[in-house]
């Protein structure tokens, strides 16, 4: 199912799942295991690269059905989530 079929409405658990990989739980129960490490590693921005740090990337929290660390500082649209890309 993609994410234009499904009643997604956002996140509703999310849990670290070792490394930088976070399990999402969607409004539809779909369970994603979304690996943020590549991304991060590309980036260039120091913004997003002290992410990299175990302690920064583990202090997400979800706001709204959104995935987001900090005040927004960081976060992704939840269709690329849900189809387990960032």
């Amino acid at each position: 199912m993609t994410w234009q079929e499904s009643a997604v409405v956002g996140i509703t658990a999310a849990e670290h799942a070792g490394g930088y990989r976070l399990r999402l739980t969607f409004g539809d129960n779909t369970t994603r295991t979304v690996d943020f490490e590549p991304f991060l590693r590309k980036s260039h921005n120091p913004m997003i690269r002290k992410y990299l740090d175990p302690e920064e990337f583990a202090a997400f929290s979800m706001q709204y059905g959104d995935l987001v660390w900090h005040d927004y500082e960081l976060c992704f649209p939840i269709a690329d989530l849900y189809e387990g890309r960032v």
